[in-house]
């Protein structure tokens, strides 16, 4: 059959989309590869089988999702499990590249404590991991009660800027936390912990949401995998070999 003329009038990609059209496929479907193994090692209670990686997750930049870069995750991490104990529970809220390095730190042998995690996210990608528990932080309470004032040790990276975000997301963790006290000088360790990691220009807001448990701005840099056009920080209420207080309020 000969073309027709409306055969002529349709639209043709040039080589070079064609070959981007390919990688994106290429793309995808290497990345849905890495969701399904993660998937597997998750199944698998993951006991050591492989190293747990973010690249199986692609951010989401409309959810407003920028992954840590490994040493920023790593660090996290550490002080999470600095002195911790079987004992110990620890809350990731919204920032689960930590809670991936978490996972790979406790995997590696480095560290004998068996602390238990929670995973806060809105993202159901996660829930692959046990440890996962649906949070939105637009709902700040509607979370399983057990699981009030049960946690001693806290990260939170409210996912947008703004201050009805970061408030919400203040009363998450004042929910969540087993105590809301500054730490003692006495007993570090068995103190509550809390991180908070998010923009710079949200200081002030951070520093009167947790002004009672003794939050400061850090000298400690976030940096994410693939960059970030805002300013970020790190906020604690423990000074570490990691970072100091970059002032005093």
């Amino acid at each position: 059959m000969a073309p027709s003329d409306e055969d002529d009038d349709m639209p043709q990609l040039s080589a070079g989309a064609l070959d981007a059209l390919k990688d994106f496929y290429g793309e995808r479907d290497a990345r849905q590869k890495q969701f399904e193994d993660l998937k597997a090692q998750a199944e698998d209670n993951f006991e050591g089988k492989g190293r747990l990686s973010m690249e199986a997750f692609a951010e989401d930049w409309n959810a407003s999702q920028f992954w840590y870069n490994d040493e920023t995750a790593t660090t996290l991490a550490r002080q999470l499990l600095d002195g911790a104990t079987d004992e110990t529970r620890i809350a990731v809220v919204s920032a689960p590249s930590a809670f991936i390095q978490l996972k790979n730190l406790l995997s590696s042998g480095e560290y004998t404590c068996r602390p238990q995690l929670t995973l806060f996210e809105y993202d159901e990608r996660f829930a692959v991991f046990k440890e996962f528990v649906r949070y939105d932080f637009e709902q700040p309470m509607k979370l399983p009660a057990e699981l009030k004032s049960s946690f001693d040790r806290i990260v939170c990276d409210p996912p947008f800027l703004s201050q009805d975000c970061q408030t919400k997301a203040a009363l998450t963790v004042r929910w969540l936390a087993e105590s809301w006290t500054p730490q003692d000088p006495a007993n570090k360790t068995g103190s509550f912990h809390l991180i908070v990691c998010t923009g710079e220009r949200m200081e002030t807001l951070i520093e009167k949401l947790y002004s009672k448990v003794g939050i400061h701005t850090t000298d400690f840099a976030v940096k994410h995998a693939k960059g970030l056009s805002n300013e970020f920080r790190c906020y604690a209420n423990f000074e570490c070999h990691d970072w100091k207080w970059a002032k005093q309020s």
